[in-house]
């Protein structure tokens, strides 16, 4: 079998890596995309590795959370440029083993280009074998990691969100993939963090063909990193994501949310209806006291979906903001761990004198992929925040700081905001006639009675614009209702 080489390390002018391609990996993660996104790795990331001579990769000095990620590795063989699906393999000339290495103490400092967190010195290790790309059938590999002999992955590439030749085909429309290039095509679940002195092993097999094991030794870095750039940093929320759970990062368990999550199909049924139809239906199941009141949306237009992060702030008592306001404060820390799609409620007692988040607090949480930020106090730095695509939910403008009014006291827990109860993994849904807050475990038959009931609207409207009375139409009677199913028939599907 074929090795990979140092010429073949030196041929690749560009590494592409995906961010999430497995199932198990989406599951994990609690995101499914609708499309691969991509990053880049720089091709002196790359080292060759095998039992006979692993590579060795440093974790750097000051870093608590080296990542590893068992993946294939393909590596093209003919200039690609607007292919289509159906002949994407065929530029493909081999395919290998890689680890996917990267510090998540690093995350933060080039947020989704993954530059500095990703692109170390010997963060890639390919090999050591070459399966030939025409041998084989890409549905069909099969892709193992080993963590200290213990195996941590092991997965196939038959049930891929993005099959091969499809992320082969999606690059080469904006760019040419040239030969040589590598494309790294995601890590199933099971990749978690090593520490000095640990051993990682990575291979990929198909019908009778193996890469061999490509090696990987982890070494204590000694150089600290300098003062004038980016420093290791590191959180609950990234150990958590390092490690793949809360449980495997030795943290306490977040008691999940009763009833079911906010899966994408729930979400795109809540996106489809209106708060004043989702309103009638919570009323019809005896919840009145679900909308928060009183605010105002910077982008009115907008709907919004997403699960709720919590922050509450207490009445400023001057003692306890010396202890509490200051630093890596709650406000920062539920602003620095909001994830992709959720939306942080502030529960600011409805004191409009003071501003509870300003314009470098929210561009963070627009960055980390907030869905929203609402708060019943202030907001300062107004222009620029209502400038954003994020929508901000506020009582009024103030342009007082931190400190005047309040304490940002904790996080993830219940609040009270613009007259409601709000629990962390409650569903939030905004548009321009109010916001609500939905009980989990009503969220999927509430989406699907309201969906039901706008379509019946859809109905009644028609037959107003026909010229027709609203008694006994709206709402429908028995004989109403029959049309109403005749209507619906087939032609209306």
């Amino acid at each position: 079998m074929e090795q990979v080489t140092d010429h073949i390390l030196a041929a690749a002018r560009k590494v592409i890596a995906v961010h999430i391609n497995y199932p198990s990996r989406a599951a994990q993660r609690g995101r499914t995309p609708e499309q691969p996104s991509y990053f880049l790795k720089p091709s002196s990331s790359l080292a060759f590795g095998s039992a006979e001579a692993p590579s060795t990769v440093e974790r750097p000095a000051g870093c608590e959370l080296l990542g590893y990620e068992g993946e294939i590795a393909l590596i093209i063989g003919k200039p690609a440029r607007r292919v289509g699906v159906e002949d994407a393999w065929s530029h493909v000339e081999w395919v290998t083993a890689s680890n996917d290495l990267g510090v998540y103490d690093l995350r933060y400092a080039d947020k989704g280009s993954n530059l500095r967190s990703k692109g170390g010195d010997g963060f890639t290790p390919v090999g050591p074998g070459l399966i030939a790309a025409d041998a084989v059938d890409p549905s069909k590999l099969r892709i193992r990691t080993w963590h200290n002999g213990e195996m941590v992955q092991d997965d196939t590439t038959e049930d891929l969100l993005f099959p091969f030749a499809r992320l082969i085909a999606d690059l080469s429309q904006l760019l040419t993939l040239e030969e040589g290039d590598i494309i790294l095509t995601g890590t199933p679940a099971g990749a978690s963090v090593a520490k000095p002195g640990d051993v990682v092993e990575v291979e990929v097999s198909a019908a009778g063909v193996t890469t061999g094991r490509l090696v990987t030794r982890v070494a204590e870095g000694t150089t600290p990193f300098a003062d004038f750039g980016a420093r290791p940093r590191t959180d609950d929320l990234q150990r958590e994501e390092a490690y793949g759970s809360r449980e495997a990062a030795g943290l306490t368990a977040v008691a999940a949310a009763v009833g079911p999550v906010l899966t994408p199909a729930l979400k795109t049924k809540l996106e489809s209806v209106c708060t004043a139809t989702l309103s009638s239906q919570l009323r019809k199941r005896g919840l009145n006291n679900v909308s928060i009141d009183g605010l105002t949306s910077t982008r009115p237009e907008k709907r919004i979906v997403g699960l709720a992060r919590t922050l509450r702030y207490v009445p400023n008592r001057e003692d306890l903001f010396k202890t509490h306001g200051g630093g890596f404060n709650a406000q920062k820390k539920a602003i620095d761990s909001v994830n992709e799609g959720e939306i942080l409620v502030m529960e600011a007692r409805g004191e409009k004198g003071t501003g509870t988040i300003g314009d470098i607090l929210a561009l963070r949480a627009q960055v980390r992929g907030a869905a929203a930020i609402i708060t019943d106090g202030g907001v300062r730095d107004f222009a620029a925040v209502a400038a954003m695509d994020m929508p901000t939910y506020y009582a009024n403008p103030h342009p007082a700081v931190l400190g005047r009014r309040h304490i940002p006291w904790d996080t993830d827990i219940t609040i009270a905001c613009g007259g409601t109860t709000v629990q962390p993994g409650d569903i939030i849904v905004a548009d321009s006639d109010g916001i609500l807050v939905i009980p989990p475990a009503l969220a999927e038959e509430l989406a699907d009675d309201s969906i039901a009931q706008e379509r019946e609207e859809v109905f009644i409207a028609e037959m107003v614009q026909q010229g027709h009375s609203v008694d006994g139409l709206y709402p429908l009677n028995t004989e109403w209702r029959a049309k109403y199913e005749e209507w619906e028939g087939p032609e209306h599907d």
